[in-house]
């Protein structure tokens, strides 16, 4: 297996997908016969891996509007951030979620698919504090991160409440809600939370 950059803005979106999917299956006939192959673990993998590279492609448009993306952050234990986001209107993790033709439906507290409960707020909003506690103690000041779901190819998708606590958003509305929101955060500080998120040492802890 090849090492990991130290440069994390090497990353492209689904990178840590990929290694999964090359660990699970090393050969690529194997492989690609599996990815296709309804009900396999690695089609579900690869089902993520869509999604995650169509977030990806949404994200990266806002790089030209003052923003910074990366992908596919590893953590030490193996699991990993799909994508982060740094802007004039803060620090957003965003979890790719891929739904395909299902209902989705948030609430404030819960989200469920065709009806059945999920963990997907849970997870972001705990990945969230624990991304800010890593790019705190980096830069030395209180860094929040605002959880972000990225709801891909869902049939509909409803969203409940005024102001929810993670923002849920079609994949296709990602880089227009963004930069849209109020900016909290002047260039000089982006850059900064920008260079150390990009750098693997951040994430070892």
């Amino acid at each position: 297996m090849q090492p990991l950059p130290d440069d994390l803005a090497r990353n492209r979106p689904g990178d840590a997908v990929r290694r999964k999917i090359r660990e699970l299956q090393p050969n690529p006939v194997l492989r690609l016969i599996d990815c296709r192959r309804p009900g396999s673990d690695l089609r579900s993998w690869a089902d993520g891996l869509a999604g995650e590279r169509l977030t990806g492609r949404q994200l990266n448009k806002l790089r030209h509007r003052g923003w910074f993306i990366l992908h596919a952050i590893q953590w030490p234990s193996g699991a990993d951030i799909d994508h982060l986001a740094i802007g004039p209107a803060g620090v957003f993790s965003i979890n790719s979620k891929r739904h395909r033709g299902k209902t989705v439906w948030y609430g404030d507290t819960a989200i469920t698919v065709n009806g059945s409960p999920t963990r997907h707020i849970a997870v972001s909003q705990s990945e969230a504090r624990r991304i800010s506690r890593a790019l705190s103690t980096r830069c030395g000041v209180d860094v929040p991160v605002r959880p972000v779901i990225s709801v891909v190819h869902a049939a509909k998708l409803t969203v409940k409440g005024a102001n929810p606590p993670v923002l849920v958003l079609k994949v296709e509305h990602l880089d227009r809600a963004l930069s849209g929101l109020s900016p909290t955060l002047p260039p000089d500080q982006v850059a900064r939370i920008y260079s150390a998120a990009r750098d693997a040492r951040t994430w070892v802890g």
